[in-house]
């Protein structure tokens, strides 16, 4: 019975999973919190990825796969040294920077599938040249959170060792998800010097690109979606709904999208087809952040909620407490619309939240559908999916029944889903059984509810 390790590197925490290669079976798994912030050292994430391989160690581990939060930028020097802080995907400093990339290679989108928004790892690249130019100089290699950690369980000191996967990559802003390589004259653009830069070496979803320093073999990795794809078994026709810190909508699809507008990303999922994603910046956090308000556990929070009127009597929530990505809003504000004496209780409080949040997953879901990809199942998963309010209040906003999957570490398993597909040799992703999935159809009618917050979203700053 070999055993394969599943890492998911987020933003919040590192989680491992073991599972049986053959089955799927979890074995065990653990985690380890990462420090808050938009703007990491990573020998944080290093420390607490090893932590957590220690407390596993007495399980014989027959190869392993990391997959990671998207877009962070890691700037290495010749020797491998951490130049400065990573700048983590939702830093939104560099939001001017993806204006000016945008601006000075018009046809971004058509070539990496991606218009620039502030999360993009290019984008990144570019603040750097601009507000550290000394950093900049001394940049020799760019490498993402994953690709990174990759690197470091390897032991390699060279920084030409660096690899990473397509799915990953296709979220630099500076990468060709059809021809599987990189834009060297993007990036050359985002750093404004001609200055030689290692890449990570793409490898092949189902190979290994090092060993540990134990000899464990080391899968491709993954991005952070796109590993949660995999875990879930996700196919063509379905459109996933994460709930998370951030919420993201993506679909499989057998074709590359390219929207200019930078709603849609046009990523690469990791077996071969493409993920078009659109991501929103508040998610869960805004359900923790209004019931701590009120005084109310997250139960009460969702009781309420749930007690309350569709539509909240008029009472709309626009969810952009961090700012925004889709639409592309960084500097948005969060604001309450259409209070009255009688409308402003804690029920249609606790029921905008989670309507509003969800009506900026449709928001999301809707950019997806005008790249042309088209979905006949709706999955939910994250956080926030356990939750009964945020479940039947999707349903009921989606009009469509939403498919919940078993609460799993979907980006951990993915990861180890590809591990056991580069031990196995074969072709073909491992099919592991994804356990009972619940449905949840719609119950009550949502007229006008919708519209009137793609007007309030639209018009939000």
């Amino acid at each position: 019975m070999p055993i394969v390790a599943g890492v998911d590197s987020s933003t919040q925490s590192v989680k491992v999973v073991l599972r049986d290669a053959d089955s799927g079976e979890l074995v065990a798994s653990t985690s380890r919190p990462h420090p808050d912030g938009s703007e990491v050292n990573p020998q944080h994430w290093w420390k607490a990825l090893s932590e957590a391989l220690d407390e596993l160690s007495s399980h014989k581990i027959s190869a392993i796969s990391i997959a990671g939060q998207q877009h962070g930028m890691i700037a290495l020097d010749k020797d491998g040294a951490v130049i400065r802080d990573a700048l983590l995907w939702n830093d939104t400093r560099s939001d001017k920077a993806a204006e000016d990339l945008n601006r000075e290679i018009p046809d971004i989108a058509l070539r990496t599938g991606s218009q620039l928004v502030a999360s993009f790892t290019a984008s990144k690249v570019r603040w750097l040249a601009d507000s550290e130019k000394a950093n900049a100089n001394r940049v020799a290699a760019i490498a993402l959170p994953h690709d990174w950690l990759s690197w470091k369980l390897s032991g390699a000191k060279s920084i030409e060792t660096l690899f990473t996967d397509r799915s990953d990559a296709s979220g630099t802003g500076y990468f060709d998800s059809r021809k599987n390589e990189y834009c060297l004259d993007i990036l050359a653009t985002a750093i404004r010097t001609n200055q030689e830069i290692i890449l990570p070496k793409i490898i092949a979803p189902n190979q290994f690109g090092a060993t540990s320093t134990n000899s464990i073999p080391i899968a491709a990795g993954a991005g952070d979606n796109a590993g949660a794809a995999l875990g879930l078994g996700a196919s063509l026709g379905d459109l996933v709904i994460s709930l998370g810190t951030s919420g993201t909508a993506f679909a499989i699809s057998k074709s590359s999208t390219h929207d200019s507008s930078g709603e849609v990303a046009g990523f690469a999922d990791a077996t071969g087809n493409f993920l078009p994603l659109a991501c929103t910046l508040n998610a869960a956090k805004i359900f923790n952040t209004v019931a701590k308000s009120l005084s109310l556990s997250f139960e009460e929070f969702s009781s309420l909620a749930l007690s309350a009127k569709v539509g909240a009597e008029g009472l709309r929530i626009i969810p952009h407490f961090d700012g925004e990505r889709t639409p592309n809003k960084p500097s948005a504000k969060g604001s309450f619309h259409g209070i009255t004496h009688s409308n402003f209780t804690k029920e249609n409080m606790a029921r905008a939240s989670i309507e509003g949040v969800i009506a900026g997953m449709i928001y999301a879901a809707k950019a997806v559908e005008r790249q042309g990809v088209s979905y006949s199942r709706i999955l939910l998963i994250g956080g926030a999916a356990k939750n009964s309010a945020v479940q039947q209040i999707s349903a009921d906003l989606f009009g469509r029944t939403i498919h919940i999957p078993p609460i799993g570490e979907y980006v951990a398993d993915g990861a180890a889903k590809q591990a056991a597909w580069a031990l196995s040799g074969k072709d073909e992703v491992p099919s592991w059984s994804l356990g009972e999935v619940k449905e949840i159809s719609p119950k009550a009618r949502i007229d006008g509810v919708i519209d009137s917050y793609f007007e309030l979203i639209s018009l939000s700053r």
